[in-house]
């Protein structure tokens, strides 16, 4: 395993274990099937990467930035990854497969805005005050993870699976919902966005 990541490099089927890049700049660097363990890059900025088929478990990308960076098929697991603006990344080189997933982590205070993620997986997280505003997030799952104060304005979810998540607050009227499964009690919320009197039986 490595623990030194260098500028304008290629790295295939590589394992990261430990790496310290707080407040570091990566450009150009490309990583193809890569696994990243136990790793820092907190307020680092990844400029011009592109990762393909890369792992990330128990890291911490805090407020990471990510200018014109690809990624594709690319998971995070037990990890957090708080505050940051997937917008800045380059989405018009992924077409097809899953561009991001994840899994057990914190991606609170996040912006997806204007994205297209489709099928995207964001499994058993923490979630709060995310921008999902404008984006795609068609057949997603939100399995067991919390969108407290998240935000879902103009955003396509036909599809989603937001069954198994929890604390969410989303308009019907302003977000395509068909074909979205929701669970009980959660999805009672979905009411309470509309212009209507709920009553209990026997008033």
């Amino acid at each position: 395993m490595s623990s030194e990541i260098h500028l304008q490099t290629d790295y295939a089927d590589q394992a990261f274990k430990g790496a310290h890049l707080m407040q570091a700049e990566v450009v150009s660097s490309e990583f193809h099937g890569c696994t990243f363990v136990q790793c820092s890059f907190v307020e680092s900025v990844f400029r011009r990467c592109r990762f393909v088929d890369c792992t990330f478990r128990q890291c911490d990308l805090s407020l990471v930035q990510v200018p014109d960076s690809v990624f594709s098929d690319t998971r995070f697991e037990d990890s957090k990854i708080i505050g940051v603006n997937w917008a800045q990344a380059d989405w018009s080189a992924v077409k097809l497969g899953q561009p991001l997933g994840f899994y057990r982590s914190t991606i609170s205070h996040c912006t997806f805005i204007g994205l297209n993620l489709r099928g995207m997986e964001v499994k058993e997280c923490v979630a709060k005050d995310v921008d999902f505003r404008e984006a795609d997030l068609s057949k997603a799952d939100f399995a067991g993870t919390d969108l407290s104060e998240s935000l879902f304005i103009n955003t396509t979810l036909s599809e989603a699976d937001l069954s198994g998540a929890r604390n969410y607050r989303i308009a019907p009227g302003q977000n395509g919902l068909k074909g979205a499964r929701f669970s009980l009690p959660e999805a009672m919320s979905l009411l309470y966005n509309l212009d209507i009197v709920l009553v209990e039986e026997g008033d």
